[in-house]
């Protein structure tokens, strides 16, 4: 099947005379999670991971991943003819590297220039004319190809009342209009999906797991013009944006205004983040300032109303996970369960949370093997089933009104091996020592990240992504610009400086590909703590509530420290969730919780 999709693509590529065509992983916005009808990269590769970039010549076909995917595209590339470039290893060019390569002289380069952002396009334009080519870029070569495509999502959205969100949307334009004026900008043209949700306390539907809408926006001095489907625009929406000023336009109606703009503008917006076909849009007499949007870290700096929110929604999902691991523990071996069942079940216990809105991303439940894959999705084709050995992992998450959780946890279910617990207990040392840190203000990720990796590091062991994410609130769960990583990955955005109130993932994790994997991930709040002759130091707060199994740690290789750092994060689970279980319930948690 793949292989008849890329021979229709390559035949639409000779009558236009396109040498190379490129089909990323992205919709009109740059989303890191994309709507179906914006899977191309999965129609043509076969590929279903959330990441990576497909490249078809008239001889060749490669798509690009990074290593949280390397096992899975292996499997799911085999017979389909595209070949598998590892990002970041040793002698893979990069994909830039690739197209200049193979483009020839005087060749032309496609895209769709909705789903490449204006840094990338701007680049590879640069390509072309290095080989005295030329760039297509107005076609979507794969729609043309795709004859049961899905239709755009056009999902209902919901207004996000204060008590949510702890700022209304007219101090957040104020906000915004206060920082275009200090880049000199009277435009800001903004294309996230998530900042313009953040922006606007307004939540939809378009992107599974992601409660956003197909977008755009548009903020001037004066003006505040939405570009969507005013079709799901209902009276109580109309009256509320009619209250802050903000007009409506037709979705597509974004590439005629930008046209339009007059010559004397200037204009903030992010080259990253905004497509090429608005970017090329522009009269090239127009002042562009490029940098981050200013909601970037607007949003990524939680208000107090919102941690405090956000650890309502953890005290929510910790019932809701450990009642799930009472559920797994106490019945292994004595129902039958799979993978999937599994899932099922951790859902249920969710959707009976108040205010529970939606899964905040697809649950990886992933027993044995299928755990060496970072971010695994069970199919009735893989569905294993759960025996009375080993380890699941489950990586999962929730959207409440209250805020957006993202938890995992490696559990137990029975015998486990000495390789296991050893690397089982490193992985919890890594994820506290990290939650337990202290530290100057103005780090970065980069600074911290040794401290979860150096257990680790310490074996000659090492996972080949981040170790944790910014977390939004209600949007995606990933969210820049903080994070923790040990190098510089610059399409990823989380080098940010660690603020107060940026709320990021701790997750290390160990994977051996044929055996097993292990991750355990917590949820922290970046507070101040002390400020003295030093500086402002900082410190986590650790807001996740859900015990780490207990059964596959080994005391011995925990420090005194690593013990009490240990046994005073299960007191804290005991303390902040035992009031919402039952009797039966707390007598488990009370064993898995207890001081080693």
């Amino acid at each position: 099947m793949i292989q008849e999709r890329l021979k229709a693509l390559r035949e639409e590529m000779a009558q236009r005379s396109i040498d190379i065509y490129i089909v990323p992983t992205s919709d009109f916005h740059e989303s890191e999670y994309v709507g179906d009808h914006f899977k191309a990269r999965k129609f043509i590769t076969g590929f279903t991971g959330s990441a990576g970039t497909a490249v078809i010549t008239a001889t060749e076909a490669g798509l690009w991943t990074d290593g949280r995917y390397f096992v899975q595209a292996a499997k799911q590339l085999e017979g389909s003819t595209v070949t598998l470039y590892r990002m970041g290893e040793e002698g893979v060019p990069k994909v830039d590297e690739f197209v200049e390569e193979k483009l020839p002289e005087g060749g032309c380069l496609g895209f769709d220039g909705r789903v490449v952002n204006g840094s990338w396009g701007k680049k590879l334009l640069g390509i072309a004319e290095k080989k005295h080519g030329t760039l297509h870029v107005d076609e979507d070569l794969i729609d043309l190809i795709w004859k049961d495509r899905p239709a755009l999502s056009r999902k209902p959205l919901f207004l996000l009342e204060e008590k949510y969100s702890g700022k209304s949307t007219a101090e957040k334009l104020k906000e915004l209009r206060g920082a275009m004026e200090a880049e000199g900008a009277n435009v800001h043209i903004l294309t996230s999906l998530y900042d313009i949700a953040w922006l606007l306390n307004i939540r939809g539907g378009d992107i599974d797991y992601v409660p956003v809408v197909l977008s755009y926006l548009v903020v001037t001095e004066k003006e505040c013009i939405w570009f969507l489907q005013e079709e799901i625009v209902d009276e109580k929406t109309a009256a509320y944006l009619k209250e802050n000023q903000i007009a409506t336009r037709p979705y597509d109606d974004i590439y005629s205004y930008v046209k339009e703009l007059p010559s004397d503008v200037c204009v903030l917006m992010n080259g990253s983040t905004v497509n090429y076909r608005i970017t090329a849009s522009l009269k090239p007499e127009i002042t562009v300032v490029d940098k981050p949007n200013p909601t970037e870290l607007m949003k990524a700096v939680k208000n107090p109303v919102e941690v405090d929110n956000t650890r309502k929604a953890h005290i929510k999902d910790g019932v809701a996970f450990t009642r799930f691991m009472y559920w797994l523990k106490t019945n292994i071996g004595k129902i039958p369960m799979t993978e999937i069942s599994a899932s099922d079940y951790l859902e249920q216990c969710r959707r009976a949370q108040e205010n529970f809105i939606d899964l905040s991303f697809d649950t990886i439940c992933a027993y044995g093997p299928n755990a060496a894959m970072m971010h695994y999705a069970a199919t009735p084709e893989s569905d294993a089933k759960l025996k009375p050995e080993g380890f699941l992992l489950v990586d999962s998450g929730g959207h409440y009104f209250e805020g957006t959780t993202d938890i995992t946890r490696t559990m137990a279910l029975g015998p486990i091996t000495d390789e296991m617990r050893l690397h089982f207990t490193a992985v919890c040392r890594s994820n506290l020592a990290l939650a337990n840190a202290k530290f100057l203000y103005g780090c970065t990720g980069l600074n911290l990240d040794i401290l979860a990796r150096g257990p680790l590091w310490d074996m000659g062991i090492d996972y080949k992504c981040g170790t944790g994410h910014g977390v939004g609130y209600i949007l995606n769960v990933h969210e820049g610009p903080n994070g923790f990583r040990w190098r510089v990955v610059p399409e990823r955005h989380d080098n940010g400086t660690l603020e107060e109130g940026m709320i990021t993932t701790d997750e290390p994790g160990v994977y051996l590909e044929g055996k097993y994997g292990i991750r355990t991930e917590n949820e922290l709040v970046c507070h101040k703590a002390e400020k003295n002759e030093y500086g402002q130091f900082m410190c986590f707060e650790n807001i996740t509530y859900a015990p780490i199994d207990l059964d596959a740690i080994d005391p011995n290789e925990l420090t005194g420290r690593e013990k009490k750092m240990l046994n005073d994060y299960h007191a804290l689970v005991y303390k902040t969730i035992s009031p919402y279980m039952t009797e039966e319930e707390n007598e488990w948690l009370k064993k898995y919780t207890r001081a080693i």
